[in-house]
């Protein structure tokens, strides 16, 4: 309470011992024992007065009342928190627990037929681009019998 330590206690002993003197030193100490007594029950006595107060005014009650609201569990956070731990453990590659193997859904169903579409037209502009170059390739290439394609001649009669 005070943080008096042995040593502090010795030196008051002592020095109680040579101001007031080995005869009176025992009737000195019991009075001291009686009057630290008296106080410490007094403190008891205002200490349950003060609680007897704050139960009939229903600070216990109010004081119960908030530990409840910020009690966890009453306010559903356990659930909040379980929620938090599986957005953390989510991983998108994985399917959903409602999908087949190759994770077609509704959804997956729609993005694979258009990326079967888009395949399908990048296809159709590879052969046609691939055509293109066949004829440009042809136009420039010589006749087999080793005599020049004709060009046209690029110099006019102005």
């Amino acid at each position: 309470m005070f943080d008096i330590g042995w040593t502090e206690l010795l030196l008051i002993g002592i020095v109680a011992l040579i101001v007031v003197g080995p005869k009176d030193l025992p009737a000195m100490f019991r009075t001291l024992g009686r009057f630290t007594a008296k106080a410490r029950n007094m403190a008891r006595e205002f200490q349950r007065a003060m609680d007897d107060a704050a139960d009939q005014a229903g600070v216990k009650d109010t004081v119960n009342d908030l530990k409840d609201i910020t009690n966890p569990r009453k306010l559903g956070l356990d659930r909040l928190n379980e929620a938090a731990d599986r957005f953390e453990k989510w991983d998108p590659k994985l399917p959903k627990a409602g999908e087949t193997k190759a994770g077609e859904t509704k959804a997956g169903e729609a993005t694979a037929q258009m990326t079967e579409e888009r395949a399908a037209q990048a296809e159709k502009i590879r052969k046609a681009m691939a055509e293109k170059g066949a004829a440009n390739r042809a136009a420039d290439a010589p006749a087999s019998d080793g005599t020049p394609s004709p060009t046209p001649d690029k110099t006019s009669d102005a």
